[in-house]
């Protein structure tokens, strides 16, 4: 299919915060009193920018239930366009998600896991493809945050609700130039990127004779978009083709991508930036499947309310609405038991200072509650009958959506499995090791 480059619709991102001036590392936490008023005056308005970005951070929850209603407006059309809607898109800018774990010093809001994780879900109530593009919005920013200060200067030079897209798998191949590299590759599955502004990508490097796979940011121009994304389900994300035919990236637009996995981040003045990808990579993905499913229960309750009432004036002693019930009840604990195993992944983050096994714990527990997500979904579905199938239903895109979602590889519970038996084991091991018994504790 040949190249095909979308327009992206103007944003208007609401007024930033002017980009802090990064401390001197002898600053002391509290003024002298021989403080000049200039070095007085700095941190107050450092200080002012940080309660800025907290009020920032709340915020982003309370603009999600508009912007859910205003994709829900514009659900139907981004599924048969298989693309958001521009107003959608911009929504999304304006709500604050772009900005959400932007570094306050470039006008971010070094946002919470936990906020997050509630503003993503009521956008999905909505549609689903406009939260999960909503929550990748936010979470490539944190990776980008990675990268050495003058590339973060680079691609947040037009302010904190630039719009990255996020190409991650290690798909392309740069070889070493003078001061950088050269890129190529080509990278399928990314999701928003036709409204993109820059995008993060991800390829194989040779450092010494060993492979390192390295994050590349690259502004809107050095890359080309092919439209390829026709599928079941998720089809509002526009999920197209992103290639790079080489092109040169300097160093200071270049991290490794083990540093994103684990957290490394020296010149990271927030907790959030240095949390582990592999602890919260999951709740990206998790949160619209989330968000979807709480919407097709609302929906499947207010379809079966009227049949339940109006058999036999509700008497749960027949069959019918036994049935119906139990649907209902299995459907919410479900969701709900999802929900509680998603915001302790992401207050787990919030708190800092993730092991092994809280990390590992992380990735077990954002699959598991899309397992049980899914087994929502399809429950609600089935019960719903045959009305529930037919194109345009309230039920039949929300499971599509979920059914789509919960296949993305980070979602898969083997390898999350497998990866939280080994820090178990592991743990155990060094707890043995050092002369005490029994298996390790997890604190909730």
């Amino acid at each position: 299919m040949p190249d095909a480059t979308h327009p992206r619709p103007p944003l208007t991102p609401p007024p930033t915060a002017a980009p802090d001036t990064p401390p001197a590392s002898a600053t002391p936490k509290a003024p002298p009193a021989s403080a000049t008023p200039a070095t007085s005056a700095a941190r107050a308005a450092s200080a002012a920018r940080a309660a800025s970005a907290a009020d920032a951070s709340a915020s982003l929850v309370a603009r999600a239930r508009e912007l859910g209603a205003l994709a829900g407006k514009h659900a139907a059309d981004a599924d048969r366009e298989r693309r958001l809607h521009p107003d959608v898109v911009r929504g999304v800018a304006e709500a604050g998600f772009g900005r959400h774990f932007v570094p306050v010093r470039w006008g971010g809001a070094d946002g919470t896991f936990a906020d997050l994780l509630a503003a993503v879900a009521r956008v999905g109530e909505g549609c689903t493809s406009a939260a999960w593009v909503a929550a990748l919005a936010a979470t490539v920013p944190r990776m980008a945050a990675h990268l050495p200060r003058q590339g973060q200067a680079e691609v947040w030079s037009d302010g904190p609700d630039t719009l990255l897209v996020g190409a991650l798998m290690p798909l392309g191949r740069a070889e070493r130039a003078a001061g950088g590299w050269r890129l190529t590759g080509t990278w399928s599955y990314v999701s928003g990127v036709d409204f993109s502004d820059w995008a993060l990508v991800c390829a194989r490097t040779a450092e010494d004779g060993v492979e390192v796979p390295r994050y590349f940011a690259l502004p809107r121009e050095a890359y080309t978009i092919r439209d390829t994304w026709f599928t079941v389900g998720m089809r509002g994300t526009g999920s197209n083709t992103l290639s790079v035919d080489d092109v040169y990236v300097p160093d200071h637009r270049v991290c490794t991508r083990a540093a994103v996995l684990d957290g490394e981040c020296p010149d990271a003045p927030a907790d959030c930036t240095r949390v582990p990808l592999k602890a919260v990579n999951g709740l990206s993905f998790a949160a619209p499947v989330l968000g979807a499913a709480k919407g097709l229960l609302a929906e499947w309750t207010r379809w079966a309310a009227p049949r339940i009432t109006g058999t036999g004036d509700g008497d749960p002693r027949l069959a019918e609405n036994a049935l119906r019930h139990g649907v209902l009840a299995r459907a919410a604990g479900e969701v709900d038991g999802a929900e509680l195993l998603l915001d302790r992944t992401a207050r787990a983050a919030d708190a800092g200072a993730l092991d092994p096994l809280l990390t590992a714990r992380g990735g077990r527990d954002c699959a598991l509650a899309a397992e049980l997500l899914l087994t929502a979904a399809d429950r609600l579905f089935r019960a719903a009958g045959t009305s529930a199938q037919v194109e345009g239903s309230p039920f039949e895109r929300g499971w599509r959506d979920v059914s789509a979602a919960v296949s993305h590889l980070v979602l898969r519970f083997e390898p999350a499995a497998t990866a939280y038996a080994q820090a178990v084991l592991t743990a155990q091991r060094e707890t043995l090791s050092g002369g005490l018994s029994g298996s390790p504790e997890l604190e909730p």
